[in-house]
């Protein structure tokens, strides 16, 4: 009986409201420099339900990851949002950031982008400010790897910079 009820709260805190899924705003986003290509492939991490909401308060515009007739308006939006919320600048030197795509399980989206070529760099600068608009109490955990020495971060709100050398 004890195992039911132990199982039962389990589903019911699962599928329930967002902040009963999770009571914390936290997401992921790894720079990871590839010295063949001289590019930064990002990728990132948040929670389904909160990305979704982030969009809807940014461009008034209700979407749903799982849905595939919203993927062609998830794709401009979400290259948009990336733009302005994700900077990525090496030895002094803004980058061009091309959004490449996202996927989605049932809770989480994975974001991925591609910097610009840049040789091997020294001092990386990020800003990163991912559902800022939509949480102030948002936490994104930063990875930069540069030939393997991987430096990571916290930034939470609502700072969203962060710099580190190699």
């Amino acid at each position: 009986m004890k195992k039911l009820l132990l199982l039962l709260c389990f589903f019911f805190f699962h599928f329930s409201s967002a902040t009963e899924i999770h009571p914390y705003h936290v997401g992921s986003v790894e720079f990871n420099y590839n010295s063949k290509s001289k590019t930064f492939e990002i990728s990132s991490k948040f929670f389904l339900d909160d990305l979704e909401n982030a969009l809807k308060e940014k461009y008034g515009k209700a979407v749903h990851f799982n849905d595939e007739k919203f993927k062609p308006i998830i794709n401009e939006i979400l290259s948009k949002y990336c733009a302005e919320y994700l900077k990525l600048k090496t030895d002094n030197k803004f980058l061009k950031i091309n959004y490449i795509g996202y996927e989605e399980d049932s809770e989480s989206v994975h974001i991925y982008l591609e910097s610009e070529t840049v040789n091997q760099p020294k001092k990386v600068e990020t800003a990163v400010s991912f559902l800022y608009n939509l949480f102030d109490d948002q936490m994104n955990i930063i990875h930069i790897i540069v030939e393997g020495k991987r430096q990571s971060d916290r930034l939470s709100y609502p700072n969203r910079y962060l710099y580190k050398n190699f």
